[in-house]
């Protein structure tokens, strides 16, 4: 699964916003983020009515547009790639509403003793990238909410002893076809729903202090020897 992750690096987005068709984007509307926890408003790259892109702020915890209550949003942080395209809550935004997610990190935890220990993936070039995801809107009341959720697949070797899910990150020639593919298509994207190379990936292990969802700073990513 994928329950936290980071967008530190906000100020070089613009590059990785344009290969995804967002030309319009002003890097000081994001602002650093050391720990993303779900139910908290996240960025998202989507198609507008128009074949364009907008940067959206989004729910992190999927509501889809037939539910009852909104707070089915806490189960659904995540979509699994083998279910996605089945599964009723995820399958109508899986071929009509899919979304870029910005970010340059993610955590997991292992178990350490009595303890669960966090370390932090990155990409080797240190580099932002962008989560594949998906968006509704619900709407009962006169309430309206836009949420979204990250999709997950099998983990690759560097995060396999830490959990057997990994958040999905999408090539840059990946992009265009994530977003612009219609309904009827939807089933070719399939292909893309694997991890990506561990050679790609470091991990760091990092401070306790990333645990709890209330505590957003450069401490959540430092180096574990240095807090613990």
């Amino acid at each position: 699964m994928c329950g936290r992750f980071t967008l530190v690096q906000t100020v070089t987005l613009e590059e990785l916003f344009q290969l995804a068709g967002l030309l319009d984007f002003e890097p000081s509307g994001l602002q650093p983020r050391y720990n993303i926890a779900p139910t908290q408003a996240i960025a998202a790259v989507r198609q507008t009515t128009d074949g364009g892109r907008e940067l959206a702020m989004l729910r992190w915890g999927l509501i889809p547009s037939w539910a009852d209550d909104p707070k089915i949003g806490y189960k659904l942080i995540n979509a699994r790639s083998d279910t996605v395209a089945q599964k009723p809550a995820f399958r109508t935004a899986f071929q009509k509403r899919r979304c870029l997610i910005p970010a340059d990190g993610f955590f997991e935890w292992a178990k350490a003793g009595k303890q669960k220990l966090p370390t932090y993936f990155r990409h080797a070039d240190g580099k932002p990238f962008l989560f594949a995801g998906l968006w509704d809107r619900w709407q009962k009341d006169g309430q309206a909410v836009e949420s979204c959720t990250l999709i997950t697949t099998e983990a690759n070797a560097l995060v396999r002893p830490f959990h057997d899910r990994m958040p999905l990150v999408l090539a840059p020639r990946d992009y265009a076809a994530w977003l612009d593919t219609p309904p009827a298509d939807a089933a070719s994207l399939i292909p893309l729903l694997e991890p990506s190379p561990e050679e790609d990936w470091t991990a760091t292990p990092v401070s306790r202090h990333v645990n709890s969802p209330k505590v957003d700073d450069p401490d959540c990513i430092a180096p574990r020897e240095t807090k613990d």
